[in-house]
């Protein structure tokens, strides 16, 4: 028998040299297999595929077994993220960061200092911010930023990505006057007088987006590198990037073929985007190191409840007159649908609003038999709002709904005002969407929300925010258990990626995506969920982060 110590020195070596088989042992293991919790206090895998996991560790082991001493960590699967956006998380760590701004003057005070960092930028971008955590409550207008900013255009997205502030000076450039008009399925802001006040929603936002010069693609080869290994610092090895186009797709299978990919990702086809049709001619893509994948499109069916661009049936109850925006006419939305799922891949269409989601069903509903597409497992991304005779529907037609937990935690505090409580009912509605037969697949939609799966985690279980708060949780009947709340970032996450047989648990024949994390989520305090450290992040049997 090999010396422990001469072990745990040997693993201390460079993780690019693999051994052919790695026994890890004295953890608390937590995976749900076939449905059920399971525990286990070590595993077993030799180059990228599990071998078996134990109750105990084995009595009688190989010399040539890699012997790995987890000092009691816990190990769980890889979390998977469902609903992400990688290049423009990516981007957000090279952008003004604006979350937590308390008022659109900490806002501005926040681009000066950035600006002061990077004074050779040709645009400042940033995202995060959040009227309706300002005092005033109300957009932020141009005129703040010109005051600092004339000659240097800006944009900054909100924190929902579904509404963004220019200066003046990218208004110009991208020759917004008066006369504009807002585009279909977008708003142009505008003051009494009819002047745009410097913020656009939705579509109109790519009134701006067009003229900020785009970068080239060793730049963004650099940005998905970076914001992949800061996903695998958090314990996500796998993530459904939600919306790219074919030329990401491209980039993508080049980083795949190089052995770029630090994690998994699954990407989903803008729909509509440049070449978006050349992109589903190409055909469903699985790179054969299994880290990227290609089998989905994403389309968008309205905007944002926080801008209230999210498509209600009824008025807003803080607006009356406004129901929000569909961005696609009627027919447009099933042309996107039909062509997606005519070439047999998995269609998950964003709805946040009551009116898109049941808008969504009626299009599946039509277009699922016509396409036989009834096993791509279609999804709705966010299902936010639903009427509760929708809720049924998702097991109905075998249609995953995709949430992001920290949605309901960020919104609590505007939610209610936007649909009032009636329609609250069917809001973030996870444990009635569990009961009424669905699947979940959980996730963040960073950079809207942090990338921390743990945050996900303790919004799921507890209802509440970091801070804890409102007591007992908001809308508590809606809970997740944690082995719930586990599966629908593993197993369930893999599922609604066709890759439940890849990865998502950790069992013989499976991928080696596992995490080690220094609290034993099972066991530990659930207001301290969110607090849980990563220790160390493995993909393939390789670590790819150590604290």
């Amino acid at each position: 028998m090999i010396k422990l110590s001469t072990l745990v020195i040997a693993l201390a070596t460079s993780c690019s040299i693999q051994a052919a088989t790695t026994l890890i042992h004295n953890v608390k293991g937590y995976t749900i297999n076939n449905g059920e919790l399971t525990r286990f206090s070590a595993i077993q895998f030799t180059d990228d595929k599990i071998d078996e996991i134990f109750s105990k560790r084995p009595e009688s082991i190989a010399n040539n077994v890699n012997l790995v001493n987890a000092n009691g960590n816990t190990l769980l699967p890889g979390l998977v993220d469902a609903h992400g956006h990688v290049l423009n998380y990516g981007l957000s760590l090279m952008r003004v960061d604006l979350v937590g701004a308390s008022s659109e003057k900490e806002a501005v005070e926040r681009v000066k200092a950035y600006r002061k960092e990077n004074p050779n930028q040709r645009w400042i971008q940033g995202r995060g911010w959040n009227q309706v955590q300002w005092p005033s409550n109300s957009f932020p207008t141009a005129k703040s930023l010109d005051k600092y900013f004339p000659d240097t255009p800006i944009f900054l997205s909100r924190v929902d990505g579904h509404a963004g502030w220019a200066n003046s000076k990218a208004m110009s450039i991208a020759g917004i006057t008066t006369q504009t008009k807002s585009p279909v399925g977008g708003e142009i802001i505008k003051d009494s007088n009819g002047n745009p006040s410097g913020v656009f929603i939705d579509n109109a936002m790519d009134l701006i987006f067009d003229k900020i010069p785009a970068l080239s693609k060793n730049e963004q080869k650099t940005v998905l590198v970076k914001a992949m290994h800061a996903l695998a610092s958090v314990g996500l090895t796998s993530v459904h990037d939600a919306g790219v186009t074919k030329k990401h797709i491209d980039i993508y299978k080049e980083l795949a073929n190089e052995s770029n990919m630090p994690i998994r990702v699954n990407a989903m086809l803008y729909l509509p985007s440049k070449d978006w049709e050349k992109g589903l001619a190409q055909g469903i893509y699985q790179s054969k190191d299994n880290s990227f994948q290609f089998n989905s499109v994403k389309i968008q069916a309205d905007g944002a409840l926080g801008s209230r661009g999210a498509a209600l049936h009824e008025d807003y109850s803080d607006k009356p007159g406004t129901k929000g925006l569909l961005l696609h006419k009627d027919k447009d939305l099933a042309h996107y649908i039909e062509s997606a799922m005519a070439k047999g891949f998995q269609v998950n269409t964003h709805a946040i609003g009551d009116h898109a989601n049941s808008l969504t069903f009626d299009h599946y509903a039509a277009l699922i038999n016509k396409t036989q597409s009834s096993t791509m497992r279609h999804r709705i991304e966010h299902a936010q709002v639903l009427r509760l005779e929708d809720i049924p529907k998702f097991a109905q037609m075998n249609v995953i709904a995709s949430i992001q937990a920290t949605h309901a935690t960020s919104d609590k505090n505007m939610a209610e005002d936007r649909i009032g409580a009636e329609r609250l009912k069917g809001a973030y509605a996870w444990r009635s969407l569990l009961n009424a037969g669905a699947r979940i697949a959980n996730g963040s939609d960073f950079p809207v929300e942090p990338t921390n799966p743990f945050f996900g985690l303790h919004a799921s279980i507890t209802r509440q925010d970091r801070e804890n708060q409102p007591i007992g949780g908001w809308i508590e009947s809606e809970k997740l258990t944690t082995a719930e709340a586990l599966k629908s970032f593993t197993i369930d996450a893999a599922f609604a990626g066709h890759q439940e047989k890849l990865l998502g648990s950790l069992e013989p024949g499976k991928k080696a995506d596992f995490i080690l994390i220094e609290q034993d989520l099972f066991n530990q305090s659930p207001s301290t969920i969110w607090q849980n450290t990563v220790v160390e992040t493995w993909v393939d049997g390789q670590r790819v982060y150590k604290k």
